[in-house]
């Protein structure tokens, strides 16, 4: 899930969000927003069964996906697009 909150000035907060143990382990969102850096944009466990991060961006279309902890690639199907090269959001 994709939840999108306005920042002040032109940016937005974008919250990616997974179920709290699929998959098992470790995940990261990672996308050209922070370079497909792994471990960059961790989801951390909340209290409501989920895993989420938080990532403020500017506007424009960004391309992402989700790595788990044993190399397995997620793509989001809440994403404004699904294509070959995973899971896309424009702001």
């Amino acid at each position: 899930m994709i939840k999108r909150s306005k920042l002040f000035g032109n940016k937005t907060r974008v919250t990616f969000s997974l179920p709290a143990n699929e998959p098992v382990g470790r995940v990261s969102v990672v996308g050209d927003f922070n370079n497909w850096e792994p471990g960059r944009h961790e989801l951390q466990t909340r209290r409501n069964g989920t895993r989420t991060v938080s990532v403020p961006l500017d506007p424009g279309h960004y391309k992402f996906r989700y790595l788990a902890s044993d190399g397995v690639w997620l793509d989001d199907e809440q994403a404004d697009g699904v294509g070959p090269n995973g899971s896309e959001i424009r702001l």
